[in-house]
Protein backbone atom coordinates (compact mmCIF):
# COMPACT_ATOMS: atom_id res chain seq x y z
CA UNK A 1 0.00 0.00 0.00
CA UNK A 2 1.23 3.46 -0.81
CA UNK A 3 2.03 5.60 2.27
CA UNK A 4 -0.16 8.74 2.28
CA UNK A 5 1.74 11.86 1.90
CA UNK A 6 0.22 14.83 4.83
CA UNK A 7 -0.71 17.08 2.51
CA UNK A 8 -3.32 20.00 3.70
CA UNK A 9 -5.85 18.37 1.20
CA UNK A 10 -5.25 15.39 2.20
CA UNK A 11 -5.46 15.96 6.13
CA UNK A 12 -8.81 16.88 5.16
CA UNK A 13 -10.09 14.19 3.06
CA UNK A 14 -8.67 12.15 6.04
CA UNK A 15 -9.81 12.96 9.55
CA UNK A 16 -12.60 15.96 7.74
CA UNK A 17 -13.64 19.19 8.60
CA UNK A 18 -14.22 21.12 11.67
CA UNK A 19 -17.19 22.58 10.61
CA UNK A 20 -20.10 20.33 8.47
CA UNK A 21 -20.63 23.42 5.91
CA UNK A 22 -16.97 22.96 4.77
CA UNK A 23 -17.14 19.40 3.65
CA UNK A 24 -18.33 18.02 0.71
CA UNK A 25 -21.64 16.43 1.12
CA UNK A 26 -20.09 13.32 -1.08
CA UNK A 27 -17.13 13.20 1.00
CA UNK A 28 -18.77 13.32 4.64
CA UNK A 29 -21.72 11.24 3.30
CA UNK A 30 -18.64 8.31 3.34
CA UNK A 31 -17.76 8.03 6.64
CA UNK A 32 -20.78 9.28 8.54
CA UNK A 33 -21.89 7.22 11.24
CA UNK A 34 -25.71 7.21 11.69
CA UNK A 35 -26.47 6.66 15.18
CA UNK A 36 -29.93 6.63 16.65
CA UNK A 37 -30.30 10.36 16.49
CA UNK A 38 -30.00 10.05 12.72
CA UNK A 39 -33.43 7.67 12.45
CA UNK A 40 -35.35 10.33 15.32
CA UNK A 41 -34.75 13.31 13.04
CA UNK A 42 -35.42 11.57 9.98
CA UNK A 43 -38.97 10.71 11.48
CA UNK A 44 -42.16 12.57 9.84
CA UNK A 45 -43.44 14.33 13.12
CA UNK A 46 -44.21 18.12 12.85
CA UNK A 47 -40.87 18.81 15.21
CA UNK A 48 -37.82 17.87 15.94
CA UNK A 49 -35.48 19.22 17.95
CA UNK A 50 -31.83 18.25 18.06
CA UNK A 51 -30.20 19.17 21.05
CA UNK A 52 -26.36 18.86 21.99
CA UNK A 53 -23.16 20.41 22.78
CA UNK A 54 -21.31 22.51 20.09
CA UNK A 55 -18.80 20.29 17.79
CA UNK A 56 -20.96 17.47 18.43
CA UNK A 57 -22.21 17.36 14.74
CA UNK A 58 -25.31 18.35 14.87
CA UNK A 59 -24.85 20.67 11.08
CA UNK A 60 -23.24 17.54 9.71
CA UNK A 61 -26.31 15.82 10.71
CA UNK A 62 -28.67 18.10 9.43
CA UNK A 63 -26.49 18.14 6.13
CA UNK A 64 -26.55 14.32 5.66
CA UNK A 65 -30.43 14.26 6.48
CA UNK A 66 -31.43 16.91 4.14
CA UNK A 67 -29.31 14.86 1.25
CA UNK A 68 -30.97 12.09 2.29
CA UNK A 69 -34.22 13.40 1.96
CA UNK A 70 -33.73 15.65 -1.00
CA UNK A 71 -32.75 11.85 -2.67
CA UNK A 72 -36.00 10.44 -1.86
CA UNK A 73 -38.25 13.53 -3.65
CA UNK A 74 -38.90 15.47 -0.74
CA UNK A 75 -38.71 19.47 -0.77
CA UNK A 76 -36.17 20.27 2.08
CA UNK A 77 -35.50 24.20 3.14
CA UNK A 78 -32.40 25.21 5.00
CA UNK A 79 -32.86 28.52 7.04
CA UNK A 80 -29.82 29.67 8.77
CA UNK A 81 -28.37 32.72 11.08
CA UNK A 82 -28.32 35.21 8.20
CA UNK A 83 -31.60 34.43 7.07
CA UNK A 84 -33.62 35.38 10.54
CA UNK A 85 -31.21 38.33 11.65
CA UNK A 86 -33.89 40.71 11.47
CA UNK A 87 -36.19 38.52 13.24
CA UNK A 88 -34.16 37.80 15.90
CA UNK A 89 -32.76 41.32 16.68
CA UNK A 90 -35.46 42.17 19.58
CA UNK A 91 -37.55 40.39 21.47
CA UNK A 92 -39.28 41.83 24.65
CA UNK A 93 -42.46 39.51 25.14
CA UNK A 94 -43.45 36.36 24.32
CA UNK A 95 -46.48 36.30 22.66
CA UNK A 96 -44.91 39.98 20.50
CA UNK A 97 -42.20 37.38 19.93
CA UNK A 98 -44.35 34.58 18.82
CA UNK A 99 -46.39 36.48 16.09
CA UNK A 100 -43.70 38.18 15.04
CA UNK A 101 -41.57 34.94 14.13
CA UNK A 102 -44.27 32.99 12.56
CA UNK A 103 -44.93 36.04 9.91
CA UNK A 104 -41.04 35.85 9.54
CA UNK A 105 -40.57 32.61 8.92
CA UNK A 106 -44.25 32.28 6.65
CA UNK A 107 -42.21 34.82 4.65
CA UNK A 108 -38.50 33.20 4.63
CA UNK A 109 -40.09 29.55 3.91
CA UNK A 110 -42.50 30.74 0.72
CA UNK A 111 -39.57 32.55 -0.41
CA UNK A 112 -37.16 29.61 -0.39
CA UNK A 113 -39.83 27.31 -1.67
CA UNK A 114 -40.25 29.40 -4.55
CA UNK A 115 -36.48 30.28 -5.71
CA UNK A 116 -36.18 26.01 -5.42
CA UNK A 117 -38.96 26.16 -7.99
CA UNK A 118 -37.47 28.62 -10.06
CA UNK A 119 -40.41 31.33 -9.45
CA UNK A 120 -39.21 34.87 -8.64
CA UNK A 121 -42.17 36.22 -7.52
CA UNK A 122 -42.58 38.45 -4.33
CA UNK A 123 -46.00 39.63 -4.52
CA UNK A 124 -46.61 36.84 -1.51
CA UNK A 125 -45.63 38.85 0.88
CA UNK A 126 -48.46 41.71 0.88
CA UNK A 127 -50.66 38.56 1.37
CA UNK A 128 -49.08 36.19 3.99
CA UNK A 129 -51.56 37.89 6.78
CA UNK A 130 -54.32 36.68 4.19
CA UNK A 131 -53.56 33.61 4.37
CA UNK A 132 -53.42 34.15 8.15
CA UNK A 133 -49.96 31.68 7.91
CA UNK A 134 -51.03 29.07 5.72
CA UNK A 135 -48.20 28.82 3.84
CA UNK A 136 -48.17 25.33 2.63
CA UNK A 137 -51.83 27.07 1.02
CA UNK A 138 -49.92 30.22 -0.01
CA UNK A 139 -46.98 29.05 -1.75
CA UNK A 140 -49.37 26.65 -3.90
CA UNK A 141 -51.71 29.27 -5.08
CA UNK A 142 -48.61 31.20 -6.02
CA UNK A 143 -47.08 28.26 -7.77
CA UNK A 144 -49.88 27.00 -9.63
CA UNK A 145 -50.57 29.47 -12.24
CA UNK A 146 -46.77 28.76 -13.54
CA UNK A 147 -47.75 25.00 -14.54
CA UNK A 148 -51.05 26.56 -16.17
CA UNK A 149 -49.22 28.76 -18.24
CA UNK A 150 -46.77 26.05 -19.34
CA UNK A 151 -43.75 27.66 -17.92
CA UNK A 152 -40.54 26.69 -19.12
CA UNK A 153 -38.59 25.30 -15.87
CA UNK A 154 -35.19 24.70 -15.55
CA UNK A 155 -34.90 20.39 -15.89
CA UNK A 156 -36.49 18.59 -12.57
CA UNK A 157 -38.17 21.98 -11.40
CA UNK A 158 -41.39 21.31 -13.08
CA UNK A 159 -41.45 17.88 -11.31
CA UNK A 160 -40.66 19.51 -7.99
CA UNK A 161 -43.86 21.61 -8.16
CA UNK A 162 -45.92 19.08 -9.67
CA UNK A 163 -44.71 17.12 -6.29
CA UNK A 164 -45.54 19.61 -3.47
CA UNK A 165 -49.12 20.25 -5.21
CA UNK A 166 -49.53 16.41 -4.58
CA UNK A 167 -48.25 16.51 -1.01
CA UNK A 168 -47.80 20.14 0.16
CA UNK A 169 -45.47 19.05 2.39
CA UNK A 170 -42.01 20.59 3.31
CA UNK A 171 -39.04 19.87 5.67
CA UNK A 172 -37.67 22.85 7.16
CA UNK A 173 -34.62 22.77 8.86
CA UNK A 174 -33.20 25.34 11.44
CA UNK A 175 -29.52 25.34 12.21
CA UNK A 176 -27.08 27.26 14.45
CA UNK A 177 -29.65 29.75 15.16
CA UNK A 178 -28.35 29.89 18.87
CA UNK A 179 -25.17 31.66 17.15
CA UNK A 180 -24.08 34.51 19.33
CA UNK A 181 -27.10 33.34 22.50
CA UNK A 182 -26.74 35.14 25.27
CA UNK A 183 -28.12 34.03 28.40
CA UNK A 184 -30.69 36.47 29.51
CA UNK A 185 -34.12 37.14 29.62
CA UNK A 186 -34.07 38.28 25.92
CA UNK A 187 -32.49 35.26 24.55
CA UNK A 188 -34.87 33.19 26.32
CA UNK A 189 -37.64 34.49 25.14
CA UNK A 190 -36.33 34.69 21.37
CA UNK A 191 -35.77 31.16 21.58
CA UNK A 192 -38.91 30.16 23.40
CA UNK A 193 -40.79 32.62 21.19
CA UNK A 194 -39.40 30.61 18.01
CA UNK A 195 -40.29 27.31 19.31
CA UNK A 196 -44.14 28.25 20.12
CA UNK A 197 -44.22 29.74 16.43
CA UNK A 198 -43.30 26.50 14.88
CA UNK A 199 -45.70 24.72 16.99
CA UNK A 200 -48.71 26.69 15.95
CA UNK A 201 -47.33 26.71 12.33
CA UNK A 202 -47.16 23.05 11.75
CA UNK A 203 -50.36 22.90 13.48
CA UNK A 204 -52.32 25.05 11.07
CA UNK A 205 -49.96 23.45 7.81
CA UNK A 206 -50.32 19.72 8.45
CA UNK A 207 -47.51 19.14 5.47
CA UNK A 208 -44.78 21.72 7.14
CA UNK A 209 -42.32 19.79 9.53
CA UNK A 210 -39.35 21.55 11.56
CA UNK A 211 -36.00 20.02 12.11
CA UNK A 212 -34.43 22.74 14.86
CA UNK A 213 -30.92 22.05 16.04
CA UNK A 214 -29.82 23.88 19.09
CA UNK A 215 -27.21 23.69 21.56
CA UNK A 216 -27.79 21.75 25.21
CA UNK A 217 -26.96 24.38 27.26
CA UNK A 218 -29.42 26.87 25.62
CA UNK A 219 -32.19 24.20 25.88
CA UNK A 220 -31.45 23.95 29.38
CA UNK A 221 -31.84 27.40 29.81
CA UNK A 222 -34.99 27.62 28.02
CA UNK A 223 -36.95 24.69 29.73
CA UNK A 224 -35.39 26.33 33.42
CA UNK A 225 -36.62 29.48 32.34
CA UNK A 226 -39.69 29.20 30.03
CA UNK A 227 -43.00 27.32 31.96
CA UNK A 228 -44.39 26.56 28.09
CA UNK A 229 -41.23 24.55 27.22
CA UNK A 230 -42.82 21.19 28.99
CA UNK A 231 -44.53 21.61 25.52
CA UNK A 232 -42.11 20.90 22.79
CA UNK A 233 -40.25 18.64 25.38
CA UNK A 234 -41.39 15.25 23.95
CA UNK A 235 -39.79 16.64 20.68
CA UNK A 236 -36.24 16.54 21.76
CA UNK A 237 -33.16 14.50 20.30
CA UNK A 238 -30.37 14.33 22.53
CA UNK A 239 -27.69 14.04 20.20
CA UNK A 240 -24.22 12.78 21.64
CA UNK A 241 -21.77 10.06 20.36
CA UNK A 242 -20.00 7.84 22.70
CA UNK A 243 -15.78 7.69 22.26
CA UNK A 244 -16.53 4.53 20.86
CA UNK A 245 -18.42 5.87 18.15
CA UNK A 246 -16.35 8.80 17.63
CA UNK A 247 -13.46 6.11 17.22
CA UNK A 248 -15.41 4.33 14.45
CA UNK A 249 -16.03 7.56 12.90
CA UNK A 250 -12.31 7.81 12.42
CA UNK A 251 -11.78 4.33 11.55
CA UNK A 252 -14.59 5.01 8.85
CA UNK A 253 -12.94 7.94 7.46
CA UNK A 254 -9.62 6.59 7.12
CA UNK A 255 -10.85 3.51 5.52
CA UNK A 256 -12.85 5.55 2.93
CA UNK A 257 -9.29 7.44 2.02
CA UNK A 258 -7.64 4.41 1.44
CA UNK A 259 -10.14 2.93 -0.69
CA UNK A 260 -11.55 0.06 1.46
CA UNK A 261 -14.85 -1.43 1.75
CA UNK A 262 -16.71 -0.84 5.07
CA UNK A 263 -19.03 -2.75 6.93
CA UNK A 264 -20.27 -0.04 9.29
CA UNK A 265 -22.34 -2.86 11.53
CA UNK A 266 -18.66 -4.57 12.26
CA UNK A 267 -16.84 -1.76 12.89
CA UNK A 268 -19.12 -0.93 15.59
CA UNK A 269 -19.07 -4.29 17.39
CA UNK A 270 -15.30 -4.21 17.15
CA UNK A 271 -13.12 -3.01 20.44
CA UNK A 272 -10.94 -0.53 20.03
CA UNK A 273 -7.76 -2.25 19.97
CA UNK A 274 -8.42 -3.86 16.63
CA UNK A 275 -10.20 -0.62 15.18
CA UNK A 276 -6.82 0.77 15.59
CA UNK A 277 -5.27 -1.50 13.21
CA UNK A 278 -7.25 0.24 10.29
CA UNK A 279 -5.43 3.05 11.02
CA UNK A 280 -1.48 1.61 11.11
CA UNK A 281 -0.95 3.18 7.52
CA UNK A 282 -1.10 6.77 8.76
CA UNK A 283 -0.43 6.47 12.73
CA UNK A 284 1.64 4.58 14.93
CA UNK A 285 -1.06 2.25 17.25
CA UNK A 286 0.72 2.22 20.54
CA UNK A 287 1.78 5.42 22.14
CA UNK A 288 5.93 5.82 23.18
CA UNK A 289 5.48 8.03 25.78
CA UNK A 290 6.46 8.72 29.09
CA UNK A 291 4.98 7.68 32.92
CA UNK A 292 1.84 6.14 33.11
CA UNK A 293 1.24 6.79 29.47
CA UNK A 294 4.21 4.14 28.23
CA UNK A 295 3.02 2.31 25.51
CA UNK A 296 -0.33 2.86 25.86
CA UNK A 297 -2.48 1.75 22.82
CA UNK A 298 -3.50 4.95 20.83
CA UNK A 299 -7.19 5.04 20.89
CA UNK A 300 -6.78 5.49 24.86
CA UNK A 301 -4.62 8.19 24.16
CA UNK A 302 -6.97 9.89 21.67
CA UNK A 303 -10.02 9.18 23.14
CA UNK A 304 -8.80 10.77 26.56
CA UNK A 305 -8.30 14.27 24.86
CA UNK A 306 -11.50 14.74 23.36
CA UNK A 307 -14.84 15.52 25.19
CA UNK A 308 -17.24 13.47 23.14
CA UNK A 309 -16.91 15.58 20.31
CA UNK A 310 -16.15 14.88 16.87
CA UNK A 311 -14.44 17.87 16.22
CA UNK A 312 -11.63 17.89 18.96
CA UNK A 313 -10.92 14.67 16.92
CA UNK A 314 -11.07 16.24 13.93
CA UNK A 315 -8.81 18.84 15.98
CA UNK A 316 -6.25 16.94 17.31
CA UNK A 317 -5.41 14.65 14.27
CA UNK A 318 -5.30 17.20 11.96
CA UNK A 319 -2.60 19.07 14.01
CA UNK A 320 -0.51 15.52 14.63
CA UNK A 321 -0.86 15.34 11.27
CA UNK A 322 0.60 18.91 10.30
CA UNK A 323 3.58 17.80 12.67
CA UNK A 324 4.32 14.94 10.87
CA UNK A 325 4.58 16.48 7.43
CA UNK A 326 6.91 19.27 9.30
CA UNK A 327 9.30 16.20 9.90
CA UNK A 328 8.82 14.52 6.40
CA UNK A 329 7.32 11.65 7.78
CA UNK A 330 4.33 9.43 6.66
CA UNK A 331 2.97 8.21 9.53
CA UNK A 332 2.01 9.94 12.96
CA UNK A 333 4.38 8.88 15.94
CA UNK A 334 4.07 9.57 19.92
CA UNK A 335 6.36 12.32 19.27
CA UNK A 336 3.65 13.98 17.08
CA UNK A 337 1.00 13.67 18.75
CA UNK A 338 3.57 14.66 21.99
CA UNK A 339 4.30 17.93 20.22
CA UNK A 340 0.71 19.05 19.95
CA UNK A 341 -1.11 18.15 23.19
CA UNK A 342 -0.42 21.95 24.52
CA UNK A 343 -1.19 23.63 21.42
CA UNK A 344 -4.68 21.29 21.10
CA UNK A 345 -5.28 22.45 25.00
CA UNK A 346 -4.90 25.36 24.38
CA UNK A 347 -7.12 25.18 21.29
CA UNK A 348 -9.89 24.17 23.24
CA UNK A 349 -9.74 26.41 26.24
CA UNK A 350 -9.67 29.30 23.45
CA UNK A 351 -12.93 27.81 22.16
CA UNK A 352 -14.72 27.26 25.25
CA UNK A 353 -14.23 30.99 25.86
CA UNK A 354 -15.50 32.06 22.81
CA UNK A 355 -18.34 29.81 22.52
CA UNK A 356 -19.34 31.08 25.96
CA UNK A 357 -18.28 34.56 26.89
CA UNK A 358 -21.39 35.73 25.66
CA UNK A 359 -22.99 34.25 28.83
CA UNK A 360 -19.85 34.86 30.63
CA UNK A 361 -17.77 37.75 30.36
CA UNK A 362 -14.93 36.78 32.92
CA UNK A 363 -14.72 33.42 31.75
CA UNK A 364 -10.93 33.40 30.94
CA UNK A 365 -10.47 34.15 34.26
CA UNK A 366 -12.10 31.67 36.05
CA UNK A 367 -11.22 28.86 33.83
CA UNK A 368 -7.27 30.14 34.66
CA UNK A 369 -8.03 30.35 38.07
CA UNK A 370 -8.55 26.30 38.19
CA UNK A 371 -5.27 25.98 37.35
CA UNK A 372 -3.30 24.17 40.15
CA UNK A 373 -1.93 26.10 43.21
CA UNK A 374 1.82 25.84 44.38
CA UNK A 375 1.06 24.17 47.53
CA UNK A 376 -0.70 21.13 45.71
CA UNK A 377 1.42 17.81 45.73
CA UNK A 378 -0.29 14.65 44.57
CA UNK A 379 -1.16 14.35 41.04
CA UNK A 380 -4.64 12.48 42.27
CA UNK A 381 -5.26 16.36 44.38
CA UNK A 382 -4.14 18.62 41.44
CA UNK A 383 -7.38 18.11 39.32
CA UNK A 384 -9.98 16.00 41.20
CA UNK A 385 -12.45 17.45 43.79
CA UNK A 386 -15.28 16.27 46.04
CA UNK A 387 -18.31 19.27 45.97
CA UNK A 388 -16.76 20.82 48.95
CA UNK A 389 -13.42 20.86 47.81
CA UNK A 390 -14.67 21.87 44.66
CA UNK A 391 -16.60 25.01 45.84
CA UNK A 392 -13.86 25.99 48.32
CA UNK A 393 -11.39 26.23 45.13
CA UNK A 394 -13.78 28.38 43.42
CA UNK A 395 -14.41 30.41 46.26
CA UNK A 396 -10.83 31.29 46.24
CA UNK A 397 -11.33 32.47 43.03
CA UNK A 398 -14.24 34.53 43.74
CA UNK A 399 -12.55 36.11 46.38
CA UNK A 400 -10.77 38.13 43.69
CA UNK A 401 -13.57 39.39 42.26
CA UNK A 402 -17.17 38.39 41.50
CA UNK A 403 -18.46 36.97 38.60
CA UNK A 404 -21.45 38.06 36.80
CA UNK A 405 -23.55 36.60 33.98
CA UNK A 406 -24.84 38.39 30.52
CA UNK A 407 -28.30 38.50 32.39
CA UNK A 408 -26.80 40.81 35.30
CA UNK A 409 -26.93 37.40 38.01
CA UNK A 410 -24.09 37.65 40.20
CA UNK A 411 -22.53 33.70 40.01
CA UNK A 412 -21.95 32.00 43.17
CA UNK A 413 -19.58 28.92 43.94
CA UNK A 414 -22.48 26.26 43.32
CA UNK A 415 -23.63 28.47 39.68
CA UNK A 416 -20.16 28.56 38.66
CA UNK A 417 -19.60 24.55 39.37
CA UNK A 418 -22.46 23.89 37.22
CA UNK A 419 -21.28 26.37 34.55
CA UNK A 420 -18.03 24.51 34.40
CA UNK A 421 -19.81 21.42 34.32
CA UNK A 422 -21.92 22.37 31.79
CA UNK A 423 -19.18 23.60 29.40
CA UNK A 424 -17.38 20.28 29.78
CA UNK A 425 -14.25 21.87 31.18
CA UNK A 426 -15.46 19.49 34.31
CA UNK A 427 -16.81 16.13 33.93
CA UNK A 428 -18.76 13.91 36.96
CA UNK A 429 -17.15 10.69 38.07
CA UNK A 430 -17.83 8.06 40.52
CA UNK A 431 -16.41 4.53 41.64
CA UNK A 432 -19.33 1.63 41.28
CA UNK A 433 -19.78 -0.96 43.64
CA UNK A 434 -17.82 -3.65 41.07
CA UNK A 435 -14.48 -0.93 40.92
CA UNK A 436 -15.23 0.40 37.73
CA UNK A 437 -15.34 4.57 37.26
CA UNK A 438 -18.54 6.10 36.01
CA UNK A 439 -17.79 9.28 34.45
CA UNK A 440 -21.06 11.48 33.27
CA UNK A 441 -20.97 14.76 31.06
CA UNK A 442 -23.38 17.47 31.23
CA UNK A 443 -25.30 16.52 28.40
CA UNK A 444 -25.95 13.01 29.83
CA UNK A 445 -27.48 14.82 33.44
CA UNK A 446 -27.58 18.25 33.47
CA UNK A 447 -29.15 17.79 36.99
CA UNK A 448 -25.94 16.20 38.65
CA UNK A 449 -24.88 19.47 40.08
CA UNK A 450 -27.98 20.62 41.47
CA UNK A 451 -27.27 22.11 44.46
CA UNK A 452 -30.64 20.95 46.30
CA UNK A 453 -29.44 17.06 45.68
CA UNK A 454 -25.97 15.37 46.23
CA UNK A 455 -25.98 12.33 44.03
CA UNK A 456 -22.71 11.49 45.46
CA UNK A 457 -20.24 12.76 42.26
CA UNK A 458 -16.92 13.57 42.00
CA UNK A 459 -15.45 16.60 39.87
CA UNK A 460 -12.31 16.69 37.14
CA UNK A 461 -11.36 18.69 35.03
CA UNK A 462 -11.24 17.09 31.80
CA UNK A 463 -7.62 16.64 30.23
CA UNK A 464 -8.16 18.48 27.02
CA UNK A 465 -7.40 21.39 29.42
CA UNK A 466 -4.97 19.97 31.66
CA UNK A 467 -1.98 20.40 29.44
CA UNK A 468 -2.58 24.71 29.26
CA UNK A 469 -3.43 24.99 32.88
CA UNK A 470 -0.50 22.62 34.13
CA UNK A 471 2.24 24.91 34.54
CA UNK A 472 4.31 21.32 34.93
CA UNK A 473 7.11 20.03 31.84
CA UNK A 474 5.48 17.40 29.65
CA UNK A 475 7.54 14.33 31.33
CA UNK A 476 5.81 15.59 34.37
CA UNK A 477 2.78 15.41 33.53
CA UNK A 478 3.39 12.19 31.28
CA UNK A 479 4.34 10.99 34.58
CA UNK A 480 1.70 11.73 36.68
CA UNK A 481 -1.52 11.37 35.11
CA UNK A 482 -3.39 8.12 34.09
CA UNK A 483 -5.27 8.03 30.71
CA UNK A 484 -8.92 8.35 31.35
CA UNK A 485 -10.79 7.14 28.62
Amino acid sequence: MEQVQFTEENIRKLFGFEDAEGEPIERLRQYYFKNDSFEEVLSDLPLRLLVGHKGVGKSALFKVAMNEQQSQGHLTILIRPDDIAEIGEKHDTLLISINKWKFGLTSIITEKVLAQFGVSDDSFKGKIIQYGMKVTKLISDMAKPYLDEKVDFAPGKRLLVENFLKTEKVIVYLDDLDRGWQNRKEGVVMISALLNAIRDLSSINPGLSFKVSLRSDVYAAIRFEDESSDKFSGSVTWHAYSLHEIYVMLVMRVMSFLGQSINEENLKKMDQRKLSYFLEPIMDINFKGNGKWENAPIHNVILSLIRKRPRDIVKLCSLAARKARKDGARKITSAHWESVFEEFSQGVIHDTIVEYKTELADIERLIFGMKPSGKTKEASEVFNFQTAELKLKINKIIDRGAFRYANGKTASAQDLAQFLFKINFLTAWKRLDDGRIQRKYFEENNYLSSSFVDFGYNWEVHLAYRWALQPDTLEHILSRFSIVA
